[in-house]
């Protein structure tokens, strides 16, 4: 039960940041979404020219920041990598996809839930659903094979990408672009941002929590350990919106912020999340973690977000309040078949090296 508890109270901590975040001047019901935050990061940079969300989220610096100390103090910070990286990147290509037509990461997914969006639910069915048919594969034996030890110098590619990050937001060169309307200009002061992020992650650092791991533990394990952190964040994100952002909390599915009410696509952008999620071994938010604390793999996946979300508004695939877009429809429904080709893939192959051994062993 104290493991509960604690979980219970880690996960609160981010809910209660999240609407803090709002409250001082993140976009409506995003005070933190890290698919967002990484796309308004790749738009800043140039990668894709959707003017409305390019912004250098200093949530992601200091998220990054915070993971990365406390792993490296405390000795979790563990240089490892060469795990199907190819696979990973694809992984997280399309699970950015599926996020931008929901308009949403995982986490969001549940701050909206706390602020009254009743499509959330919506894509929150779909993810659970993702993850149960993800689960079915690691069931099969699914699994992208074991990390090794890599060079020290991998491990510091992520924050030393942060420290880059920051200096831009700073300096504000020419070259880096910053929304002068929508989304994108909508921000918390940055100290603060920076200060909370670093809150972040140093609590999902410490407490491991994952939103895809939190259900997944349930469906395979009956294991509900990280699913109180989740419940967690609903439950204070909930309470800090009636107490700190009382006039937009709004339980509807019509006028949401950054939302939209095309159930289906919100509903199979989410499957699309949960399934990659759970192929990964972690959802967005936990590969960032993972990538602060010296984990390759993870800075792979994290490649493959920031190269998805270029693609999303490149290419017209991302979503507006005003629905999802029919490009975006395609490439979630491509993004699911590609997805259950490479897991099915995986799974042949590893059972084909099972019976291989067993013909050498045998022989």
């Amino acid at each position: 039960m104290a493991d509960k508890r604690k979980m219970f109270v880690y996960g609160g901590i981010i809910g209660l940041i999240g609407a803090i975040l709002v409250k001082f001047g993140n976009p409506g019901n995003m005070g933190i979404c890290i698919a967002c935050f990484w796309r308004d990061i790749t738009g800043a940079l140039g990668l894709h020219r959707a003017a409305v969300v390019q912004y250098i989220r200093p949530e992601i610096i200091g998220i990054i920041f915070g993971s990365f100390i406390v792993s490296y103090l405390t000795g979790d910070f563990k240089v490892r990598g060469g795990s199907s990286p190819l696979i990973r990147f694809v992984l997280g290509f399309f699970l950015m996809i599926g996020a931008l037509v929901f308009l949403g990461c995982p986490l969001r997914m549940l701050l909206r839930i706390g602020n009254g969006d009743l499509n959330a639910i919506v894509g929150l069915l779909g993810y659970v659903f993702g993850i149960f048919v993800g689960v079915q594969f690691l069931k099969k034996g699914y699994t992208l094979g074991r990390s090794i030890e890599q060079s020290k110098i991998v491990g510091f590619i992520f924050p030393i990408f942060a420290v880059v990050l920051l200096i831009f937001l700073i300096v504000k060169p020419a070259f880096i672009l910053f929304s002068e309307e929508g989304p994108g200009s909508m921000a918390a002061p940055v100290i603060l941002s920076l200060v909370l992020g670093a809150v972040v992650g140093i609590v999902l650092q410490r407490s491991r929590i994952c939103t895809a791991g939190g259900f997944r533990d349930a469906i395979l394990i009956k294991d509900y350990h990280f699913l109180w952190g989740l419940i967690g964040i609903l439950v204070f994100n909930l309470i800090g919106n009636l107490v700190l952002n009382f006039g937009s909390f709004k339980i509807s599915f019509e006028g949401q912020p950054i939302a939209h009410t095309n159930h289906i696509w919100n509903f199979l952008g989410m499957t699309l999340v949960g399934l990659c999620s759970v192929l990964l071994g972690g959802c967005p938010i936990r590969q960032t973690i993972l990538a602060s604390q010296g984990d390759g793999d993870a800075g792979v996946t994290v490649l493959g977000l920031i190269a998805g979300a270029a693609f999303s508004h490149n290419f017209g695939l991302a979503s507006s309040g005003t629905g999802s877009t029919t490009n975006g429809q395609i490439a979630v429904i491509i993004g699911i078949i590609a997805v259950l080709i490479i897991a099915y893939s995986v799974v042949a192959g590893a059972k084909n090296r099972s019976k291989a051994k067993e013909v050498v062993n045998n022989g």
